[in-house]
Formats: structure tokens, sequence, C-alpha cells
């Protein structure tokens, strides 16, 4: 594959373009895993020029904003978050100092196309037909790109996802292998009803997973150590799209995070 990929070139659409193949190419070529339930193994999922970047313009601290959800009952006691994001939207993006937003926007649009989100069903196929049958690739499914960042003292339980999400994907976006042991882990229900653990992701560069959301995934990520600088990564959730309530809660909800966004940066 090409690795000449320029995120920051002038032609903006060409940049987009060309970085969204590479990427569905790299789907396409994930290694597939049943073990303890189906997945993509994702390896070199971005060109190393495009990585390169994307680690050279990360956003400052001040620029993310707290994770909600399970990450918020895993907060410091000084009230630290151990887990903040920012959505790759244009949104939220345009705060950004102008050379980081030109790579982060080429970036979140990629990871929003059409021909990615075809190629997660494509090759989740089997999994999402378990769950929504015969019509699965006619489902609909929102990208919703979040660049996350956990410090020492993140951790999240033994879970699976909400019945809102059709697919989860998670980007490492580490500069090295240093913290390899830091990778997401997936547990198997045994009969009695508990939860072994059967295989760990190693955080390593530019790779990841994906799988589809059904009762058996259930994953989670131990306390992040003190000799952990910061665990950075992508997630990239779709959310099931299909039906008037979904498709309005979907949007309604990106729409009141940036609300929620905007006024945590003009209030005191």
């Amino acid at each position: 594959m090409d690795q000449t990929l320029g995120l920051q070139a002038g032609n903006r659409k060409y940049a987009i373009e060309r970085l969204r193949d590479y990427v569905v190419t790299s789907v396409d070529a994930a290694l597939p895993s049943d073990t303890p339930f189906a997945h993509l193994v994702l390896d070199r999922v971005f060109p190393d020029d495009a990585y390169a970047a994307m680690l050279a313009n990360m956003p400052d601290a001040g620029d993310y904003r707290p994770m909600h959800g399970r990450a918020k009952g895993h907060d410091l006691a000084d009230g630290t978050h151990t887990r903040v994001k920012i959505d790759l939207f244009p949104e939220y993006i345009r705060h950004l100092p102008p050379h980081k937003r030109a790579v982060w926007d080429v970036v979140g649009h990629a990871l929003c196309s059409v021909e990615l989100r075809e190629a997660f069903i494509r090759r989740l196929g089997p999994a999402l037909m378990r769950r929504f049958g015969s019509g699965y690739a006619k489902v609909g499914m929102y990208p919703i790109p979040v660049l996350t960042r956990d410090i020492p003292g993140y951790l999240i339980t033994p879970h699976t996802d909400t019945k809102w999400k059709g697919v989860t994907v998670q980007l490492y976006l580490p500069r090295d292998c240093a913290d390899a042991h830091v990778g997401t882990i997936f547990h198997e229900r045994r009969a009695d009803g508990s939860l072994a653990k059967i295989k760990q992701m190693r955080f390593a560069p530019n790779s990841g997973y994906a799988f589809a959301v059904g009762p058996e995934t259930w994953h989670s990520a131990d306390r992040v150590g003190p000799e952990v600088k910061t665990r950075d990564s992508i997630l990239l959730t779709y959310f099931v799209d299909a039906g008037l309530v979904r498709y309005l809660r979907n949007r309604g909800k990106r729409v009141g995070n940036f609300l929620l966004s905007e006024l945590r940066g003009v209030l005191p």
C-alpha cells in the first residue's frame, strides 16, 4: 500500500479519500479471531506518515473534556478525570491550532466515511447477522469517532457494550511498545457465571481491534499504572441508527455533547 499519503496536502478532499482508502484496505486485511468471541485484529491501520502526523499533532491536555459513562466512576480522589476525550467532529476540533486541526479533520472525516462503515459490516457480517438477522447489512450505523486519553488510575471493569451500539472499534496510538501490557482484555463467561480472562490485545503502535456488539463481548481494561504517561487511542463506535428513536437519539446526543463542551469552555 502507498506510504506517501500526506495528511496536510493542499487538496483536503484528496487527502481524506486517500486516508479512507488505506484504512478500508487495512480492515479488509485484518486477521479474524473467534477467541473468546468474534473480532478483528487490526494492524498498520494508518499509513506510516499519517500515523506520525497524528502523534506529532496530539491535542493539548486542555483541549480534552471528561469522558462520562463508566469512566466517570473511576476519577481519582482529587477529582482528576482518568479518561478524557475529544470528538473528531468539525465542531469539536475547530478550537485546535490550524496545523493540528488540519490533521484531525482529515482523520475524522475518513473514519466517518460510508466506505469504512461498509468494510466493518462486511468483515463482521456473521456476528452482525446473529444479532440483526439476514438484513444486517441494511441496518443503519452512525459513526462516532472519539480521541481518548487515559492516565494512571484509569480502569474499566468487565462489561458488554450497550444495545445502542452495533460495532465497537478501538485504534491504539502509542509511540512504541513500552506499554504493550495495557491493551484491552477479552473475557469469556463460564457456565457458573464467572468471567475468565482469555485474551489481551497488545497496546502496540498503529494497531487495534473491532467487534460486533453482542451479549458475549465481555471486555475490560486493567488499572493503568504509574509507569504509563498516557494511554491514547481512538474509539470508533457505530451506534445502531435504525428507526426514528435511534436516529433522533444519535444526532441529539451529538448536539447535546457539543453544547456541553461549549459551556465548559465559557463557564469558570
